[in-house]
């Protein structure tokens, strides 16, 4: 099947191609329309409950449903049996019920009610799945099976309390995931799914909102399977359109068609709680026509959801105008797009209404990455990343992602908060105009950044997995100050360096206003361990962060060592380095070349680098922040796997992987794997080691000092560094003098202040990929005037009538 593309994307996302499996369909002629079975579950109260079914089935006219066979195929009335047997999840028999229909070529309707004992409840914790068996039996013989599987639960939602899974309140911490999966692009993958939900479930997600569009059917199994709930997103656009060939085209057309396919596919998932139909919807903001449309659509989804198993919302950023506060007053839930501002005010003036952060926070951070200040908002900066010390935003975000977290936490009537976003995802390189998106707790390469472990320690309960987390890694300059930041879900922590205590700080995630642990500590080299304290002040957790040398061997950690020989199957491995005392290399970006062999193909190449233009699709790529990812998909044979990385002068490693025999797969093609990239001996530059040769406080008895800049690893290929001084905010400064002269730079000073002197390196690239910075201070030369012929950068300015925040969107 080919799906060619002439025009440009219709969003800013990756979104050209198929991304879902599809099937053709053969069928016999007497069938039972699986878009038409809806199964709903009566749950009485734990002892019983009752599915009760409505089955659409037929006879199945020549060219109506995929290619009809057999001699059933006129329009005369055959009586069958129709049969429903519900299966536990170990397959034994809990309830059977059969009930004569009488077929005709049109659709015909059976409905059936099966009382199931005792059944077990479909839950977060226990997402226990039974299996639904429906027949057609005609003259004895099964015409058509159809099988799902269902889970036997309830939902509500509450507008003082808000959401109820079996009775039992559930705060919704959910994220925003778009549909693509990294280096693997947008075709739907089971295998790269479940690990992203399973990443997804030990931050403490348990949900997910399908940010823009109906969710792969994969993924829905998944979180069945997984227990995950689900807010399934059908538009981001109705008539009135974003960019010239998005949906708006084809919605007057397709909407009711549209609807009717998504409802129907998904209606009988257990982890289904709302329907949205729309995102960010202009039509609902602009005129009354939004209104009409809202009514329409949420008419469609309650017509083919009539047991209502899933809420009808929306997700709009326009809650502040009266036209987008009429549509929402007709759904069953409120959703707000970074109007956590309103929550209150709203609840007040619409007591009934169910609230609830349907977009939230937009943050941005690059792993590994650090600027300081922590306690200075820095959006932009010359290496194109951005800061993880949890202070970079963007203008319509939250401040930071703990104000994000407080503000749902202290909202007891909100039903929770879908964050932007979960993973990383290709397109919407926010603030920049790279390759990826910034706004993931986890980038595209699927490895953790550091707000992982904030919402983790918010989002999970350390009676039951307790955790602690330290940022940033430990290798910095000689006397350079850095913060300290400790995550940690227990109500106390405590830093060490060196053995020695730096302090204890109390955390109160129920009611504080600071959920995290901060330190100030000039860099030396050592260890520093956080530990983390239960309410009887035992030890509950711990974690190190160390100094490190270059990068000695090459480490190797697979997801798993099998993988099934169907094609699809796969094994991600994460490639790292240790140094020479086996210490992980946290800024480690060596360049690497990776082979496999045998039973395996290679099928991308990841680090999660937004600014690195590798192909996902070669052999060698730089390790980005200490970290590559390689995905190994099967062929269709057994056998082994052969996984080789090699990097130049480091011993190659190598791994012994395995395709084991299974059951095939029909349609699946398993030829595609990466193809070999240029020969590439690069040593990169890892760290810029900045030592002071006097005071770093200039005076007018000292004005100047030599600054000495050492290339590590000692062999690298690059020295392309640069020199310059900069504020807090990364702007040029004109209190001081830099010359430079290779690596060294003389500083002199011109006038009092801050000032950092900054070493960058670009290792052959465009932008900076290393920086490097030492804090200096000026006195006794009185203050600096700006130019006022000249260019003046707005973070020089000296006051303002208002707070002033940065607002940079590429």
């Amino acid at each position: 099947m080919r799906d060619p593309v002439h025009f440009v994307s219709d969003g800013i996302y990756i979104s050209a191609g198929k991304g879902e499996n599809g099937w053709k369909v053969e069928v016999d002629a007497e069938i039972i329309d699986e878009s038409g079975r809806f199964s709903g579950e009566d749950k009485k109260c734990c002892r019983s409950a009752v599915v009760n079914i409505g089955e659409t089935c037929g006879q199945a006219p020549c060219g109506t449903a995929g290619k009809a066979t057999g001699s059933g195929g006129d329009a005369a009335l055959k009586h069958a049996l129709v049969r429903h047997t519900v299966h536990d999840a170990d397959g034994s028999v809990v309830a059977v019920s059969e009930q004569r229909a009488a077929l005709a070529s049109s659709i015909a309707v059976d409905s059936q009610s099966i009382p199931v004992a005792r059944p077990r409840l479909w839950s977060l914790e226990d997402p226990y799945l039974y299996r639904l068996k429906s027949e057609i039996i005609v003259d004895g013989e099964i015409k058509d099976t159809v099988i799902q599987d269902f889970g036997f639960r309830t939902i509500r939602f509450d507008c003082d309390r808000g959401f109820f899974l079996n009775d039992v309140h559930v705060k919704l911490h959910g994220v925003c995931q778009h549909h693509d999966l990294g280096a693997l692009g947008a075709a739907v993958n089971r295998a790269a799914l479940r690990r992203q939900v399973s990443i997804l479930k030990e931050m403490g997600v348990n949900s997910i909102r399908t940010s823009h569009n109906m969710p792969a059917v994969e993924l829905m199994e998944l979180a069945d399977e997984m227990g995950i709930l689900i807010v399934s997103e059908a538009f981001d656009m109705w008539e009135r359109k974003k960019t010239d060939y998005d949906y708006a085209r084809f919605f007057p057309e397709w909407h009711e068609k549209d609807v009717a396919s998504w409802i129907r596919r998904d209606r009988n998932h257990p982890s289904v709680i709302m329907w949205s139909i729309g995102n960010e919807i202009y039509d609902t903001h602009v005129d009354e026509r939004g209104l009409e449309i809202t009514k329409t659509l949420r008419d469609l989804v309650r017509r083919h959801d009539p047991r209502r198993n899933g809420y009808v919302t929306i997700g709009s950023n326009y809650m502040r105008w009266e036209n987008a506060q009429k549509c929402a007053a007709e759904l069953d839930a409120a959703g707000y797009n970074y109007a956590e501002s309103l929550y209150h005010e709203h609840h007040g003036k619409y007591p009934h209404w169910v609230i609830y952060g349907s977009e939230t926070a937009s943050t941005v951070q690059s792993r590994g990455i650090y600027h300081f200040p922590a306690d200075v908002m820095i959006m932009t900066h010359e290496d194109e990343q951005c800061s993880s010390l949890d202070n970079c935003t963007t203008s319509w975000g939250a401040k930071n992602a703990q104000y994000n977290i407080i503000e749902d936490r202290d909202a007891g009537f909100c039903a929770g908060q879908y964050i932007w976003s979960g993973f990383d995802y290709i397109g919407e390189p926010t603030p920049y105009f790279t390759k990826n998106s910034y706004f993931g707790q986890i980038d595209t390469a699927g490895f953790k950044k550091d707000n992982f472990y904030l919402y983790q320690s918010a989002w999970t309960d350390h009676r039951e997995n307790p955790m602690v987390h330290i940022l940033p890694y430990w290798d910095f300059n000689e006397g350079q100050v850095i913060d300290v930041i400790v995550y940690s879900n227990a109500p106390r922590v405590e830093l060490f360096f060196n053995g020695e205590s730096m302090g204890v700080r109390e955390i109160d995630h129920v009611r504080g206003k600071q959920i995290s642990g901060r330190w100030k500590i000039p860099y030396r080299r050592g260890v520093l361990k956080a530990v983390a304290y239960d309410e009887n002040g035992s030890i509950i957790a711990t974690d190190t962060q160390s100094s490190f040398g270059d990068a000695a061997r090459i480490v190797l950690k697979p997801d798993k060592t099998v993988m099934k020989a169907d094609g699809l199957d796969m094994i991600f491995v994460e490639i790292s380095m240790a140094d020479r005392d086996g210490i992980p290399v946290a800024n480690a970006n060596n360049r690497v070349e990776v082979t496999v062999t045998g039973a395996g193909r290679l099928v991308g190449l990841d680090n999660g680098d937004s600014t690195d233009y590798d192909q996902y699709k070669g052999t060698s790529r730089r390790l980005f922040s200490g970290k590559l990812l390689a995905m190994v998909a099967s062929r269709q044979k057994p056998g082994q796997v052969r996984f080789r990385v090699s990097s130049p002068w480091l011993e190659t490693a190598e791994l012994v992987l395995e395709a084991v025999p299974c059951e095939p797969v029909p349609g699946v093609s398993a030829r595609t794997e990466n193809y070999r990239s240029e020969p590439d001996d690069e040593i990169p530059i890892r760290k810029i080691e900045l030592s002071c040769r006097g005071k770093r406080h200039l005076d007018r008895d000292d004005p100047t000092v030599e600054v000495t800049a050492k290339l590590l690893p000692e062999n690298a290929t690059y020295d392309d560094i640069e020199w310059k001084a900069v504020t807090v905010h990364g702007i040029t400064t004109n209190i001081v003098k830099v010359e430079a002269d290779g690596c060294k730079a003389v500083v002199t000073a011109v006038a009092d202040g801050e000032f950092r002197l900054r070493c960058t390196a670009r290792n052959g690239r465009r932008t900076p990929q290393v920086i490097s910075e030492l804090e200096f201070e000026i006195s006794g030369f009185g203050d600096a005037v700006l130019d006022p012929y000249g260019f003046v950068q707005g973070w020089l300015y000296s006051s303002a009538s208002v707070p002033l925040r940065t607002g940079l969107e590429g």
